[in-house]
């Protein structure tokens, strides 16, 4: 029992540190990010191949969080000339052409046989140690970057950031260029999704194509909608909830009788999809509402 609640305690925190960084991108600047699980797979792959050629792993977290940042680069250039819509169009395609192509470039990520054998994490504490210290060292740093985020918001450059997202034109047309700070919060948040891949790979030990589809950055948004965009205990009170309704959903089946393993992966889908109707519903602003921290 303490080992499976280990284990959805690391999932619960690498979703909330990509519900922190999709935080920083839409809930300050209302930049839409429809390709979340694409900076968290090339933070995956690159922490895992690297660690494969013998690279300390303390190296292939920081390269992980890093190219995934600058992947964002471009796309964050694109932000400036695409209205919202457009920008979400550009940014989950972007998701499934890369996810196609660590498919097809089997020379280097070995396709659709994945990658078995990535070291664990303080993998020489021994199997149940070594989880309980990863999940330590995700708290630690999911409250640094909670806490950077909240002094982020409060800050000078935070103000600025929601003003962006708020109106703009009228920002612009006070002299202010929100130019560079959209791309910078683009990069940051795809970041932050990077290093969330690389702890990802590091748990799992075993990475796929099929493991990065685009139903992980809608279970990212779910998870910031419920919780309230544009505020941090939002984000991640948004991820706590997410894991209690993927993991409560498992259980439907004991209250439905006759319903195969297939049919359940539909009907969890649904009831999750029911849970934000109605958070959408009756709690537009989420269930933590939106403030400043």
């Amino acid at each position: 029992m303490l080992a499976y609640l280990t284990a959805i305690g690391i999932v619960a925190l690498i979703y909330a540190l990509l519900a922190l960084g999709l935080n920083l991108q839409f809930g300050l600047t209302r930049l839409v990010n429809f390709g979340v699980v694409a900076f968290f797979a090339i933070g995956a792959y690159t922490s895992a191949l690297l660690a494969l050629r013998g690279v300390p792993l303390a190296v292939t977290f920081v390269a992980a969080t890093l190219l995934a940042g600058l992947s964002a680069l471009p796309i964050g250039l694109l932000s400036l000339r695409l209205r919202d819509d457009y920008l979400a169009i550009v940014t989950l395609g972007f998701s499934e052409s890369l996810r196609i192509t660590i498919q097809q470039e089997e020379w280097l990520t070995k396709g659709v046989q994945g990658l078995p054998g990535i070291p664990k994490l303080f993998g020489s504490l021994g199997p149940g140690v070594s989880d309980s210290a990863q999940l330590a060292l995700l708290v630690l740093i999911t409250a640094l970057v909670a806490w950077g985020t909240v002094r982020l918001t409060r800050s000078p450059l935070g103000r600025l950031l929601r003003a962006i997202g708020d109106d703009e034109p009228a920002l612009m047309a006070l002299g202010k260029n929100p130019t560079w700070f959209k791309v910078q919060i683009f990069m940051l948040g795809a970041a932050l999704a990077g290093l969330a891949g690389a702890f990802y790979a590091h748990f799992i030990t075993y990475i796929s194509p099929e493991q990065f589809v685009p139903l992980v950055t809608f279970y990212v948004w779910m998870g910031l909608i419920m919780g309230g965009a544009g505020s941090v205990r939002g984000a991640l009170g948004g991820a706590v909830l997410l894991m209690v309704f993927l993991e409560g959903s498992r259980f439907i089946k004991d209250w439905i009788p006759g319903v195969s393993e297939v049919q359940m992966a539909s009907v969890r889908l649904a009831a999750v999809g029911l849970a934000l109707i109605l958070v959408t519903l009756y709690k537009p602003n989420g269930m933590f509402g939106r403030g400043e921290s």
